[in-house]
């Protein structure tokens, strides 16, 4: 069971997750549309998008496996290290190739949906190996889903402050000043992981993972490489795409992710209120599935008014749906390799968003298409994760 002081230092993780999820979701709104203003092509966008996932899929691993060893406040004190570097790069450069060389270290190719600030390696381990009980799992991941997704309001405050920013220091450096303030936010979220203490860890006795907690994660990867995948060819390029599909203004899609991470808060406190009196796999399971259907329709959307509307209710069941993933993901796993396998698990989906690259080429040829096939693949990922977890069960 937790301690007393771990309880009362949790608040220093959800004011973490606040000041990140500020500068993340500045950062990764503006990641595409900032690039296209430097004349980068939407082809090349993609790519960095992609590069951006591999060097996350490659340090989620090796931080996955300092967190077993050392403690995953110390994964977490250094995933956050990493992206306040890359955010400083960013904001002091000029230069197109170090301002995608920041972007790649910051791994911004995974979006900005009302979680992307939320979650960073160690974060699912860290909760995991301090709280047992599978209930309060759900209600400690829904606070910090809940907390999350209403700080991301911030960063899409920021992102909408580019043009009016714009008329009095110009386009290039109205972006810059943002991408430092987002590194101050870091620097704050960075300060909160320190005053953090967690539960001791049980010895690690293999080189990666038992073999039970390997079996229960494969069936895990199989569901979110779907997802992944449906996530890569949507997420990291929407902005641009509401800009190339509706002449969507910075300010337009700032009020659209401002809805939108109020739909994902509104989610995810109906889910720390109920979601854990409810079937763990069905909430899961439907909720992805609801999600790819939605986007399907989202593709062939008329108006921005309409898209939006879709968007934003899909993070509504995203947000409601999320913390419950994240607990059936781990209640197979020895407690001794939380870090592994929560590593090995995100690995599989951000390889998944290695897609992103594909989705500049598919915006090229029809911009419909990259949303229509990235909501097949999270409906498929959806009823993978009913039968996949149905057959443990049984």
């Amino acid at each position: 069971m937790p301690t007393e002081n771990i309880d009362k230092r949790f608040k220093y993780l959800l004011y973490s997750r606040a000041f990140r999820s500020v500068a993340i979701i500045y950062m990764s709104l503006a990641f595409s549309l900032y690039l296209a203003a430097l004349h980068v092509g939407i082809i090349e966008i993609g790519i960095v998008s992609a590069l951006a996932m591999l060097f996350m899929v490659f340090l989620t691993l090796v931080l996955g496996l300092v967190g077993d060893r050392h403690g995953y406040k110390t994964e977490l004190l250094c995933a956050e290290f990493i992206a306040l570097a890359g955010a400083l790069i960013i904001g002091v450069s000029s230069a197109p190739v170090y301002i995608m060389a920041g972007m790649v270290i910051a791994g911004l190719g995974g979006g900005a949906g009302g979680m992307r600030g939320a979650f960073s390696p160690g974060t699912n381990a860290f909760i995991a190996n301090n709280y047992s009980d599978q209930k309060d799992r759900i209600r400690r991941y829904s606070h910090i889903t809940l907390v999350g997704s209403v700080a991301s309001i911030g960063g899409s405050i920021l992102f909408a402050s580019v043009s009016p920013l714009s008329g009095f220091v110009g386009l290039m450096n109205s972006y810059r000043i943002l991408f430092i303030i987002s590194a101050v936010m870091l620097v704050a979220s960075l300060s909160s992981i320190t005053m953090l203490t967690e539960e001791r860890r049980p010895h690690k006795t293999t080189m990666v993972m038992k073999r039970s907690s390997i079996n229960y994660s494969a069936r895990v990867i199989a569901a979110n490489i779907l997802g992944g995948m449906g996530v890569g060819l949507v997420i990291p390029l929407l902005p641009l795409w509401l800009a190339l599909s509706y002449e969507a203004t910075s300010l337009d899609i700032g009020i659209v992710f401002t809805a939108l991470y109020l739909a994902v808060a509104l989610g995810s406190y109906l889910s720390s209120r109920v979601a854990h009196k409810m079937d763990m796999l069905n909430v899961a399971a439907y909720t992805r599935l609801l999600s790819g259907a939605l986007l399907f329709a989202m593709a062939f959307s008329p108006t921005l008014i309409a898209a939006a509307l879709l968007y934003i209710l899909r993070g509504m069941l995203a947000g409601f749906g999320s913390p419950s993933r994240t607990a059936v993901n781990v209640r197979g796993i020895d407690a001794e390799d939380y870090g592994a396998a929560t590593s090995v698990q995100g690995i599989a989906a951000r390889a998944g968003q290695l897609s992103s690259g594909l989705s500049g080429y598919l915006m090229d040829y029809s911009l419909p298409l990259p949303i229509f096939i990235g909501g097949a693949l999270q409906l498929a990922s959806g009823v993978s994760y009913k039968l996949l977890f149905n057959k443990r069960k049984r």
